[in-house]
């Protein structure tokens, strides 16, 4: 069920990023899951870079904003690398 939970945030977060940013890739739900969970585990990395996460988590909760900053990046580095 946690896997069915990531995946549906991981909608919703790739959802917002793509409307943020312009020209976003055209990519289907599946992609656009990926992207959100993608960028959610970037945003984690940026945030551990900021502060420390709990003792004995192997990584820094990103939360929704983060997440979404993190599908930004993602999604930047997409749209640079398909040209």
């Amino acid at each position: 069920m946690h896997y069915m939970w990531m995946f549906i945030v991981g909608i919703v977060v790739g959802l917002i990023a793509r409307f943020i940013m312009p020209g976003a890739a055209h990519m289907g739900m599946l992609m656009t899951g990926v992207l959100g969970i993608v960028g959610s585990f970037v945003g984690g990395f940026i945030a551990r870079i900021f502060s420390k996460p709990p003792v004995g988590a192997p990584f820094h909760p990103a939360g929704i904003i983060m997440s979404i900053i993190g599908a930004l990046i993602v999604l930047f580095i997409y749209g640079k690398v398909m040209g």
